[in-house]
């Protein structure tokens, strides 16, 4: 009997005219999806040619091209809103701090959250951005009631709500507090404290840190664009050191960093510093604390300079100048002093505030925080350093350049509110209108018209 002939298959009616949906195809099918031996297709090939209208896959060189031009683009926005901002005014800076605080707190608690646990839990998103809106509340208060005292305390909505905002601010975290215990859900409980411990944390690292810089905005613009423009000009002096003559990696999170640029940067921040603070020097709208928030470049502001900012006379070692050839003495303002300080940190220091994030981006295996600036990634890939710089600025600032012991309206009006008794503060507007009147900067009938007002009032206290 002859051998069964093996892998031979027949064209049956239901095997191989069947089209790729599974359904049978009809002639017309068969003759539309198959050219005719020997016709030619669209590309001029002939029975092997196949259509093919989509575009040819972009090269590496044209994604970085567009990844450059776009990258560059944003960058000239950014600049532009900057500049455009603290010439504006210093609301328009706090308005942009604030965006800043709202967007990164939003990446950095993005990368944590797992969306198929957060949609069965309902209020873990609304629980982070409570607790986002409590801290801000306080914040915020604290630095409106410290800088504006002269006008919160003396307005009837706003008085009560500035002497309890502390009990107040306490009270509405408790009440986030009890609402997450409450919430908790068996079978969640790590994932719901991890998400509580990454809240706090990123309250601490962005909102109370950027609450910083804008206390910085408060105390005079310099102390805000000078952090800012000393970490922006350290990233890119150690960029370019780093390409020309870097040869030894710094830190193994940030493969690309070096030491010789890190080195070269540190120097080339300190010139900066040194040129760009004898340029502000001489303008008051920067040196200034804000007491009027309606003021820009153009209105400028009034105030008595800082003595960090007034030039002084320092006598060099006689050893020193006959062995230089140096004159005995120099001439310069001790805020060239502090500058230093701070393009050291910037630096030497702000730099890890960077290093941190990479870490944190190495974690969890992202490349960027988010996608809110265009070629450039998240607003935290470019604050990352800005948030602990700013910080440091604050605090060098109240340690060592704050005038110590100063009176002013605020705080008199503070302690007369505060710490007086409704007949003792009645006294001390007398007190003052019998001043102004010797002094002749107030008319005497002015006062007596005060004194017959205040007549009813003072006997009623008694």
């Amino acid at each position: 009997m002859p051998n069964p002939r093996r892998n031979v298959k027949f064209n049956h009616r239901g095997s191989g005219s069947n089209g790729p949906d599974g359904r049978r195809q009809s002639m017309s099918d068969i003759s539309e999806g198959t050219p005719e031996p020997g016709s030619p297709t669209r590309n001029g090939k002939g029975d092997h040619g196949k259509i093919d209208l989509s575009p040819p896959p972009a090269s590496d060189y044209e994604k970085k091209k567009q990844t450059f031009i776009t990258r560059a683009i944003w960058t000239l926005v950014m600049i532009g809103i900057f500049f455009f901002s603290m010439f504006a005014g210093h609301i328009y800076v706090i308005g942009i701090v604030t965006a800043v605080q709202i967007v990164s707190f939003k990446e950095v608690i993005a990368i944590s959250t797992v969306p198929s646990r957060a949609r069965r839990l309902r209020f873990t998103k609304s629980l982070n951005w409570y607790f986002l809106a409590t801290t801000m509340y306080f914040l915020y208060g604290e630095s409106v009631i410290y800088y504006f005292k002269h006008i919160v305390l003396v307005d009837k909505v706003l008085l009560p709500l500035a002497t309890h905002h502390r009990f107040i601010s306490f009270m509405l975290y408790i009440i986030g507090f009890v609402f997450f215990v409450a919430s908790l859900q068996k079978g969640h409980y790590r994932f719901q404290f991890t998400q509580f411990a990454w809240t706090h944390m990123a309250l601490y690292l962005i909102v109370v840190q950027a609450h910083f810089i804008m206390n910085n905005i408060f105390e005079g613009m310099i102390w805000f664009f000078l952090p800012v423009s000393l970490v922006i000009t350290n990233d890119i002096w150690a960029y370019i050191c780093g390409i020309t003559f870097g040869r030894t990696q710094l830190i193994k999170l940030s493969p690309k960093k070096t030491v010789e640029g890190f080195v070269g940067a540190w120097f080339m921040s300190m010139v900066f510093g040194v040129i760009l603070t004898n340029i502000l020097m001489r303008y008051k709208y920067f040196i200034c604390p804000v007491n009027d928030l309606g003021a820009n470049i153009l209105t400028g502001l009034e105030c008595t300079p800082n003595p960090v900012f007034i030039p002084h006379v320092y006598h060099l070692p006689p050893t020193l100048t006959s062995f230089f050839h140096l004159p005995t003495s120099v001439t310069i303002a001790p805020m060239q002093f502090h500058i230093l300080v701070f393009a050291t940190f910037a630096s030497l220091i702000a730099p890890f505030g960077g290093f941190f994030a990479s870490g944190l981006k190495r974690t969890f295996k992202i490349k960027d925080f988010g996608e809110s600036i265009p070629g450039h990634g998240g607003i935290t890939d470019r604050m990352d350093c800005q948030f602990i710089m700013g910080f440091f600025a604050f605090v060098y600032y109240s340690s060592f350049v704050a005038v110590k012991g100063g009176v002013s309206v605020g705080g008199v009006m503070e302690l007369v509110i505060t710490g007086l008794r409704d007949e003792e503060k009645v006294e001390v507007l007398r007190g003052v209108g019998k001043y102004l009147v010797n002094q002749g900067v107030i008319d005497a009938k002015a006062l007596h018209c005060f004194d017959d007002v205040l007549a009813p009032t003072a006997n009623s206290l008694r």
